[in-house]
C-alpha cells in the first residue's frame, strides 16, 4: 500500500482495494453472528449455547477466505466487483455446507441448532451479496474524489499500442486508474506520441523526476522496439525510486482480450488456447458417452435391424457406408452411417454436396436422411473412442462450401478438432444442420463448434441431446 499527504488528506493507490474487501467480507461475517442470535431468540424463543455453533463459524469462515483466495477475488478484486461478484453468495454457502459436514462428521448433529445454523448463514449471504453494491459504490465515490487513486504514466509506447491500451483501460472504466501522460525518449527526431489528450511529459529523464517528486504510483513500460540493454537501463534507474514498474509485451495488446495469463512454474506466459476437456471432465465425457452409447444401441437395437433389412431388400451394395472424416486433433477417422444413396453413385471424399432432391439418394435413404437414422451407426465409433454422442460433426475430408473446401474457407476451421467430434452438436441443434451453402452460414457453424467446445458442461451436452430428438420433427434443412 502506497500513499502521499494531500491537501484534503491521505491518498492510496489501488493497491489498498483487495485489503479493503477482506476487511469488508470479515465484517459481514462478525455482524452475522449477532444478528443471527437476535433472530433465532425472538423467533425460536430459545437461548443460544455456544460451542460447537461457534467452532462452526469459524471452519466456514476458513474455508469462504480459503475459496476466494484460490479463485484470485482479493487479487483481482476491483474487476469482479464491477460485475457484482454475485459468486460470494456461493463460495459461502459452499463453505457452510463443508462445516456442517464437519459437525456430522464429528458426531455433534445433536448439539448443533439448525435454526440457528440457518439464520447465520442467511444473514452471511444477505450482508455479502448487499456489501457488494455498497462497496462498489463507495470504491466509485473514493476513486472520484482522488482518495483512491494509481497514476500511470506509459513509457515507449508507438502510436499503436497507445492507442489500443487506452481505448481497453477506458472499456474496462476502472475509476481507480489515471493515466497522466507519455514519456518517451527512443527516438528524439520523431514527433512526440500523443493519443487524445493524454498530454506527452517529455522523456526519461522528466519521468524520472515526476517519480522522485511522487507525481507517478506505475509506470507501464511498452515492449515494442527497445532492446534489451536499453530495458535493463531504464528499470535500473526506475527501481531507485518509490515506483511500482511493469511491462506491457506487445503481444499483450495486439491479442487481447483472447488469452489469459498463467504461469508455467514461476513463468508468465499468454495462453491463447486452453483445453476445455481435460483431466477431470475427459473422464466424465467417456463416461457419458459409453453409457450413452451402449444404452442406445440397446433400446434401439430393433430400429438398427429394421433399417438394415430395408436398405439390404431394396437396393444393391452393403448396408454400411464407410466415409473417411477428420477427427480429433485433425486425424482422419472412418466413420459409419447406413448407406443412403446408389452404391455406384456414392462420393466418398465428400466434395459433392448432397441436395434436396439429390438422385444419388435412395428412396428409403430419403427417410432415414430425414430423420437422421442414417447416422446411428456412428453409436459404435463412439464405442470405439472416435467419436462422441454430443460435439462437432466430422467433415469429410473434401467437404466444399462454395467453391472453397471448408478448411481454406473458413478462419479457425480446425479449431474444432480440439475434441473429438459428434453424433450430433450445437450447431446441428441451432438451425446449421444438412447442406451449407454459403460461407457466412459455414462460420456461423463453425463458430458454434468453438463455442461448445470452449463452455462445455455436462448439462450443455444433456440439453444438446433433448434439443436434437426435440429438432428431429421440425428440421427441413436434412435430405
Amino acid at each position: 500500500m502506497a500513499g502521499s499527504r494531500t491537501v484534503q488528506g491521505r491518498r492510496f493507490t489501488s493497491n489498498v482495494i483487495p485489503s479493503m474487501v477482506v476487511a469488508v467480507d470479515l465484517l459481514c461475517l462478525l455482524v452475522s453472528a449477532p444478528v443471527a442470535v437476535i433472530l433465532y431468540t425472538v423467533i425460536a424463543q430459545q437461548t443460544v449455547v455456544p460451542g460447537v455453533h461457534t467452532a462452526a463459524g469459524f471452519i466456514a469462515g476458513v474455508a469462504f477466505f480459503l475459496i476466494r483466495q484460490s479463485r484470485g477475488v482479493y487479487s483481482h478484486s476491483f474487476v469482479i466487483l464491477q460485475s457484482g461478484d454475485t459468486a460470494v453468495a456461493v463460495d459461502y454457502l459452499m463453505s457452510a455446507l463443508l462445516s456442517s459436514a464437519i459437525v456430522w462428521q464429528f458426531g455433534l448433529v445433536d448439539e448443533f441448532s439448525r435454526g440457528l445454523t440457518l439464520a447465520y448463514v442467511g444473514s452471511v449471504v444477505a450482508l455479502l451479496f448487499v456489501s457488494r453494491f455498497v462497496l462498489r459504490a463507495a470504491l466509485r465515490r473514493l476513486a472520484t474524489n482522488g482518495r483512491i487513486r494509481q497514476r500511470v504514466v506509459l513509457y515507449g509506447a508507438d502510436k499503436e499500442t497507445l492507442t489500443r491500451t487506452c481505448r481497453m483501460l477506458d472499456l474496462q472504466a476502472l475509476p481507480q486508474l489515471l493515466l497522466v501522460g507519455v514519456a518517451d525518449d527512443y527516438n528524439r527526431d520523431a514527433a512526440p506520441v500523443v493519443v487524445d489528450d493524454l498530454p506527452f511529459i517529455g522523456g526519461f529523464p522528466e519521468l524520472l523526476a515526476m517519480a522522485r517528486d511522487g507525481e507517478v504510483d506505475q509506470v507501464l513500460i511498452a515492449l515494442s522496439d527497445m532492446t534489451r540493454e536499453r530495458i535493463e537501463l531504464i528499470i535500473e534507474k526506475l527501481s531507485e525510486v518509490a515506483v511500482d514498474v511493469s511491462l506491457i509485451p506487445r503481444e499483450a495488446i495486439a491479442l487481447a482480450p483472447d488469452y489469459r495469463v498463467n504461469f508455467v512454474g514461476q513463468i508468465p506466459v499468454l495462453t491463447l488456447w486452453q483445453r476445455q476437456m481435460r483431466d477431470g471432465n475427459t473422464i466424465v465425457k467417456d463416461v457419458e458417452d459409453f453409457i450413452i452409447a451402449t444404452l442406445a444401441l440397446v433400446f434401439l437395437s430393433p430400429l438398427l435391424l429394421v433399417t438394415a433389412a430395408a436398405i439390404k431388400l431394396t437396393s444393391r451394395g452393403p448396408v454400411i457406408f464407410k466415409q473417411p472424416r477428420f477427427g480429433f486433433n485433425n486425424r482422419e477417422i472412418m466413420v459409419w452411417k447406413f448407406r443412403s444413396m446408389y452404391t455406384d453413385r456414392q462420393d466418398v471424399s465428400g466434395a459433392a454436396r448432397t441436395t434436396k432432391g439429390d438422385p444419388r439418394v435412395t428412396p428409403v435413404g430419403r427417410v432415414i436422411r430425414k430423420l437422421s437414422i442414417d447416422e446411428l451407426p456412428q453409436i459404435w465409433n463412439v464405442l470405439r473412442g472416435e467419436m462422441s454422442i454430443v460435439g462437432p460433426r466430422p467433415h469429410a475430408t473434401h467437404m466444399k462450401v462454395g467453391d472453397h473446401y471448408y478448411f481454406d474457407a473458413v478462419r479457425g476451421y480446425a479449431a474444432r478438432h480440439r475434441v473429438k467430434p459428434g453424433i450430433t452438436g450445437l450447431a446441428q441443434v441451432r438451425g446449421l444442420r444438412g447442406e451449407i451453402q454459403t460461407i457466412d452460414r459455414a462460420k456461423r457453424r463453425v463458430e458454434l463448434d468453438r463455442y461448445y467446445i470452449d463452455n462445455w458442461s455436462l448439462m450443455l451436452d444433456l440439453r444438446i441431446m433433448v434439443e436434437t430428438v426435440v429438432n428431429l420433427a421440425f428440421d427441413k434443412n436434412a435430405y
